[in-house]
């Protein structure tokens, strides 16, 4: 079984950094796009940033310039580097693959249990 096990959240004041991470384990062939995904209080999960296996990236508009997503394909990890923090960034952050190659088959939709990033004012 494929598992994504984020880390690095936490409590910032806004102004300040933080870096998440998302590992994957089990028994897998490759993933295609990664990506980090945001949920704030009482409201939908959206989009941060995603990343394909050959690093193209794509961003959210509240977030460009201040993220950057990167991936080390040999460890199965993505990487989500947080500047300039907002009290609007605190959220719970998730980490999904799109796809994931297991035994010839794609196992599709996979997310972490999610860290949470606390900004305060």
């Amino acid at each position: 079984q494929v598992q994504l096990v984020e880390s690095g959240g936490g409590l910032v004041q806004a102004g300040g950094s933080l870096r998440l991470s998302c590992a994957a384990s089990g028994s897998f062939s490759s993933i295609n796009v990664m990506g980090w995904y945001r949920q704030p209080p009482g409201k939908q999960r959206e989009l941060v940033a995603t990343i394909t296996s050959r690093g193209s990236t794509n961003y959210a508009d509240s977030v460009k310039g201040r993220f950057t997503i990167s991936r080390d394909n040999a460890k199965n990890t993505v990487y989500l580097q947080m500047n300039s923090l907002e009290p609007q960034d605190t959220a719970v952050y998730y980490c999904n693959a799109d796809r994931i190659l297991v035994r010839f088959q794609w196992q599709y939709n996979n997310w972490g249990q999610g860290t949470q990033v606390t900004v305060s004012s």
